[in-house]
C-alpha cells in the first residue's frame, strides 16, 4: 500500500479532513488560501527515500475556534457533525 493510500484510508472517514498531495499539480500541498473560510484541514507530504515531511492547512478562524465550537455543539447534541459547517470556503478551487 502506498503512502497515499495509507493516509487516504486513515482520513477517508473524517468529513473535515482532505488529503491533497497529488504527484504534480497546482494543488500538489495543502494551501491555506483555498481553505479560507471553511471548517476543512487539507493533509499532504512529501515522500523523499525513506524520509516523509507532512503537511496541514486550515483556516484557523472557521477550523479553529468557532468551528470547533459548532461542531462540538453538533455532536454533543447528537446533530450531523457537518451540520452548519459544510461551506466550501471563499476560494473557487
Amino acid at each position: 500500500m502506498t503512502f497515499g493510500a495509507r493516509y487516504r484510508a486513515f482520513y477517508g472517514t473524517e468529513p473535515f479532513v482532505r488529503v491533497v498531495a497529488h504527484r504534480r499539480g497546482a494543488f500538489r500541498y495543502p494551501d491555506p488560501k483555498v481553505l479560507l473560510g471553511s471548517n476543512y484541514c487539507d493533509v499532504g507530504f512529501a515522500v523523499d527515500g525513506r524520509r516523509v515531511t507532512a503537511m496541514g492547512a486550515l483556516d484557523n478562524l472557521v477550523k479553529g475556534g468557532a468551528g470547533a465550537a459548532v461542531q462540538c455543539l453538533n455532536i454533543r447534541m447528537g446533530w450531523p457533525e457537518t451540520l452548519g459547517l459544510d461551506f466550501p470556503g471563499l476560494h473557487p478551487i
